[in-house]
């Protein structure tokens, strides 16, 4: 229930119109930033609310009056501090969110409406839309271990216990052109295709820099290493450079023969599925899981 000021239920019984919606954003670097569709600044708890931010009132209202934890809120990108690079880096992912509704006349009179964290977030340059989740949205995370025939441990975390810093594991390079396969790079001529797959690149120099994307597929091609990593609004330009890591898929064939790491692997490839309960008589005489790769 919301707790609202008794002098401020008193105008809003009136029909007050002086009132505006301010929301406090603040990010994971502990970044703090206010947002208002008021047409002057509002400044309460040390925070500055700037106004005409992209955001306006009728976009938080019509969706957040929804029941469901998820949101969305859109604007455009006319704040300095918030770009396209900074979005498409994943600085504002996981931001945590407070909605208020103020009396611009007196900010001491406002109300706690929502609070919740910006999920995903997509933007093409000119505007963006942001998903709203609600704290409740905590609770549909999986906590403690899934029973898998895969790995669920993070390559070189520590219950994996792998040391990937080494050259074996990670390359450096640069972009030297983009085609439509994908980026075609230099500096990883000596690493087998797919040796990065399902791997890390992080950039080191231009607008991309400091950003980090999923690589799809490393691929070899009449000579040329091609990547293909994950979409995003900004494209790498020919002579950005890069940081790359080793993929893995997870699988107890690739832990033992690609990592070498198979005393560490944390999936459970040798347990029977469900898929046991079902199984029908057969005549192979090779039962030892080598269809899984497990042999």
């Amino acid at each position: 229930m919301l707790n609202i000021p008794s002098e401020m239920q008193d105008r809003l019984t009136a029909g007050a119109t002086t009132l505006a919606w301010c929301w406090r954003v603040e990010r994971r670097d502990a970044q703090v930033f206010g947002f208002s569709d008021h047409d002057l600044d509002l400044t309460f708890d040390a925070v500055t609310y700037r106004a005409a931010t992209g955001l306006s009132a009728a976009d938080i209202e019509a969706r957040l009056g929804r029941e469901s934890a998820s949101s969305e809120i859109s604007g455009a990108l006319n704040f300095e501090g918030l770009t396209e690079t900074d979005l498409a880096n994943g600085i504002w992912n996981g931001a945590r969110v407070t909605l208020y509704r103020v009396d611009w006349r007196d900010v001491s009179l406002r109300v706690t409406v929502w609070s919740g964290e910006l999920g995903e977030i997509r933007h093409d340059g000119f505007a963006f839309r942001a998903e709203l989740n609600g704290l409740s949205k905590r609770l549909e995370r999986s906590i403690g271990r899934i029973y898998s025939r895969h790995c669920d441990a993070s390559l070189g975390d520590a219950r994996c216990s792998l040391d990937i810093s080494g050259p074996e594991f990670v390359g450096v390079g640069s972009v030297v052109t983009i085609a439509p396969t994908g980026l075609i790079v230099d500096g990883l001529d000596s690493y087998p295709e797919g040796w990065f797959s399902a791997g890390q690149i992080d950039w080191t120099s231009g607008e991309l820099s400091g950003a980090r994307q999923t690589v799809l597929a490393h691929r070899l091609s009449n000579g040329q290493v091609i990547l293909r990593v994950e979409s995003s609004a900004i494209t790498p330009a020919p002579g950005d450079t890069f940081s790359i890591v080793a993929g893995c898929d997870k699988r107890h064939a690739t832990c033992r023969e690609k990592f070498a790491n198979i005393a560490n692997f944390r999936g459970f490839a040798t347990l029977p599925g469900n898929d046991v309960l079902i199984a029908s008589p057969a005549s192979e005489s090779r039962r030892d899981g080598g269809s899984r790769g497990l042999a």
